[in-house]
């Protein structure tokens, strides 16, 4: 389990995040909801550790990992689908799906057929470059390049920004297959409330670097949720 504990972050002198705490199981999907600049990715490159925490902590598992470095969190299972991609355009699919070797033993650098069968396509593209594929198809290579480290804990930062309809079903129907599993922690960043809607086991929105409103996903309420989703 994931549990972030009333943590503050700070960007010099401007506070982003205050008291925000949050929590992920095994074998759910926890969406955290709120409009462009209000946290949401400030909190998940906090539990990535690609950004300091001020106050807090964050727990993993029951160990305090709040000071340590992206690479020794990715060694302890947690993987993030960062927003915008960050693909390796000049690299083939398959270079940078191997990318992902490098937190996982030497025993486990191979690509688990799960992959391609939760994303067909990216088989059939191997050997083209990253840099070539459609926005989805490059959104689907991001997602399998983080599932190829063997994550316990995966954060997807707005996976359907940007998306055509159809591979936003793919990305919904993968991320469902893997909640479903039991063995993956899940948090999602969406502002896509539909997509959240049918996903969430738990909930959190933000405003302003607070945590408004949470709870259970089947308690989630459409007009309440929406206020803090309009500009």
């Amino acid at each position: 389990m994931l549990q972030v504990e009333y943590i503050d972050l700070h960007y010099g002198a401007a506070q982003a995040l205050k008291g925000v705490s949050l929590q992920a199981e095994a074998g759910k999907v926890t969406c955290l909801m709120g409009r462009n600049g209000v946290g949401k990715t400030s909190t998940l490159r906090a539990v990535a550790g690609q950004q300091a925490i001020s106050a807090g902590r964050i727990l993993w598992n029951g160990d305090d990992i709040s000071a340590l470095p992206p690479h020794a969190r990715a060694r302890k299972g947690i993987a993030i689908v960062p927003q915008g991609r960050e693909i390796f355009p000049l690299l083939s699919v398959k270079e940078n799906l191997e990318t992902g070797y490098a937190p996982i033993a030497r025993k486990d650098r191979f690509i688990p057929d799960t992959i391609f069968e939760l994303f067909p396509v990216l088989k059939d593209m191997l050997g083209r470059r990253g840099g070539d594929l459609s926005g989805g198809q490059q959104q689907q290579l991001a997602i399998a390049r983080a599932l190829v480290t063997r994550p316990k804990l995966l954060v997807l930062d707005e996976p359907t920004e940007g998306i055509q309809p159809s591979i936003i079903k793919d990305i919904g129907r993968a991320i469902s297959w893997l909640r479903d599993q039991g063995t993956m922690a899940i948090v999602l960043v969406e502002q896509y409330f539909e997509f959240a809607r049918d996903l969430a086991d738990d909930y959190a929105v933000m405003d302003r670097g607070e945590i408004m409103l949470s709870g259970r996903g089947a308690d989630l309420s459409e007009a309440e949720v929406r206020r803090y989703l309009t500009v």
